[in-house]
């Protein structure tokens, strides 16, 4: 069903504040022809955190008529239950392929709790949802069996790092569904995903999220493709150049993993605007440093292309 590298948008924002739906489309065109394997809008990107439902509703329909089958679209849906279910229903009306299932709001729930709430939202549509395993959001190896027993998660997407523990929950869910046939996919959805590829590829989670994908879809596929490869040389080289010292500068501020994103994206041409609150811009000096990085791992792309 997903494969390849997963897209997740920014949603622009106009000067006034609204939502500017034309060039959000674009956006999604420009990622659709570069090659992502799936779309994910509405999600920590996508700033689900600030939009009204109105307005995620008009992202995921738009997204949805963008992408016209080419690929699967899944919206993000969380936050308090009532509201969270009213999310769900609203993707699946606006034609969205799947949910993900983003942090309850504010409280840390209990495993059992976790279970509870994963249930009632997945109860609200139809859809296949895939649960996301970070933040306020802990499950441990025998809910998480439990969750992927239901019969609409599909997958679990990673955000703690914490292998030893996605290790035991990845061989805990294959044998509680190898006799039922059920196929489930795990994805690494660390910010920056591209810097742990190779760790997550070694306990077998080969799916992975990519926000650099949003304003440097070359760079993105070319990694996604050396990775693939086993050219490990390539790997390290634009690890080390580019990846990792754009964690780094993602870390020095929080929210940096979204409006560092979208900067970036505004950089190379298309104006999505700045980020709400409570999020920030980045500073100038923080500027200069992403346009340099960005620089610096297209030119290896460059590079690579002329080999």
């Amino acid at each position: 069903m997903l494969e390849g590298v997963q897209f997740f948008p920014v949603t622009p924002f106009t000067p006034n504040g609204s939502i500017n739906l034309e060039v959000f489309a674009e956006h999604v065109r420009t990622g659709l022809d570069h090659g992502a394997g799936g779309v994910f809008v509405a999600c920590g990107t996508g700033e689900f955190h600030a939009l009204s439902l109105e307005e995620y509703a008009q992202v995921v329909r738009t997204a949805v008529e963008v992408t016209a089958g080419r690929v699967p679209v899944f919206a993000g849906a969380g936050g308090t239950l009532p509201f969270a279910q009213q999310f769900a229903r609203l993707a699946h009306e606006a034609g969205a392929d799947g949910l993900l299932l983003l942090p309850p709001y504010l409280v840390q729930a209990p495993p059992a709790g976790l279970v509870a709430y994963t249930k009632a939202v997945a109860s609200a549509t139809d859809l296949p949802v895939i649960v996301y395993h970070r933040g306020n959001a802990r499950f441990d190896v025998a809910s998480a069996v439990e969750v992927a027993r239901l019969p609409q998660v599909i997958g679990l997407k990673d955000g703690f790092g914490d292998l030893e523990l996605l290790s035991r929950i990845i061989l805990g869910i294959r044998s509680a569904l190898e006799d039922d046939g059920k196929s489930f996919l795990f994805f690494n959805g660390l910010p920056t995903a591209e810097a742990t590829v190779p760790a997550y590829r070694g306990i077998g989670v080969e799916l992975y999220s990519s926000a650099v994908f949003c304003f440097a879809p070359e760079i993105s596929m070319t990694f996604h493709r050396a990775a693939a490869a086993g050219d490990t040389a390539l790997v390290e080289r634009l690890q080390h150049e580019f990846f990792h010292p754009l964690a780094a500068l993602r870390d020095l501020v929080p929210g940096y993993a979204v409006s560092l994103v979208k900067a970036a994206v505004r950089r190379r041409g298309l104006d999505v605007g700045g980020v709400r609150a409570p999020l920030v811009d980045p500073s100038p000096e923080h500027l200069e440093v992403l346009y340099r990085l960005t620089d610096t791992g297209l030119a290896i792309c460059a590079h690579e292309a002329l080999r």
